[in-house]
């Protein structure tokens, strides 16, 4: 069974997400856990975390299916001393708020080079990251996300994440993010069925299908190979509608949070209907 769902808002407290996902027709669902564009956050309140989670058995939704996602300033793989700390520090945050919350799984983009240190040295410091993190939480899964290869990002390669899973001393907590227009716009060719199949027998054979803990649903403004990130809505953007044809019939994307990042939030009620008609 597919279980798509949207990043929703969680203004007010994230006691409100279950609730806007509930109102577009969501079976899963994405947040973050504290302001993306803020270091610091007030700690969880008990009153918070007991309706988050007493709306979440109200609605129906499992922690499988729910995918929250980190800050966006995180760079676990940061060169500088002192920065790399301050993310690390930062992360360790988002996954005590998930434990609190009852979620089993963190997604986030695995980090940047900036040009100051070679992707093997980066990829080893993102892996480190999360060991760390990792020995000092416990039951939550950090979850890697495919990035589209922009700036110095690394993590736009199934070698590359598979490189990062590999340095991890706990495998049953790591797992992956697929994000489709990332993958496209990293040169990952989907938009046909053979091309489809073609990249994901490749991710299977990189990565593991065993690792794949959530989607992100994205059309993509972008072209394939560009290592532009820019999102857009389903049918609207370059991507084929057989590419979200497929992940709804395939069954290696049963169960598993299929969330919706596209840029117009009013649409997606519309939007995962469409892709249940599919």
């Amino acid at each position: 069974m597919k279980y798509v769902g949207a990043h929703v808002s969680a203004s007010g407290g994230v006691q409100n997400t279950p609730v806007n996902a509930n109102q577009i027709g969501a079976r899963a669902f994405a947040f973050f856990t504290k302001n993306q564009r803020q270091w610091k956050a007030s700690p969880l309140t008990e009153e918070s975390i007991r309706l988050f989670k007493e709306r979440c058995n109200e609605y129906g939704y499992l922690p499988k299916h729910i995918l929250p996602h980190d800050s966006y300033l995180i760079n676990l793989g940061h060169p500088d001393k002192e920065a790399i700390r301050k993310s690390r520090d930062a992360f360790l945050d988002e996954m005590q708020r998930c434990e609190q919350l009852g979620l089993d799984r963190l997604n986030f983009h695995p980090g940047s080079h900036l040009n100051e240190i070679s992707i093997e040295a980066c990829i080893h410091r993102v892996a480190e990251s999360i060991n760390r993190t990792l020995d000092q939480t416990i039951g939550v899964c950090a979850v890697i996300e495919n990035t589209a290869g922009q700036g110095s990002n690394i993590g736009y390669t199934f070698e590359q994440i598979a490189g990062i899973i590999d340095k991890v001393e706990d495998k049953s907590r790591v797992g992956v993010c697929i994000d489709t227009a990332h993958a496209l716009a990293s040169g990952y060719e989907m938009r046909t069925t053979e091309s489809f199949n073609k990249t994901f027998l490749y991710f299977d054979e990189v990565i593991g299908f065993s690792y794949l803990k959530g989607m992100h649903i994205n059309d993509s403004k972008k072209e394939l190979g560009t290592k532009v990130d820019r999102h857009d809505s389903i049918g609207k953007g370059v991507m084929s509608i057989t590419t979200f044809e497929l992940i709804m019939h395939n069954p290696h994307f049963d169960d598993i949070p299929l969330i919706l990042e596209t840029p117009n939030e009013s649409i997606w009620a519309e939007e995962i209907s469409y892709l249940y008609s599919l």
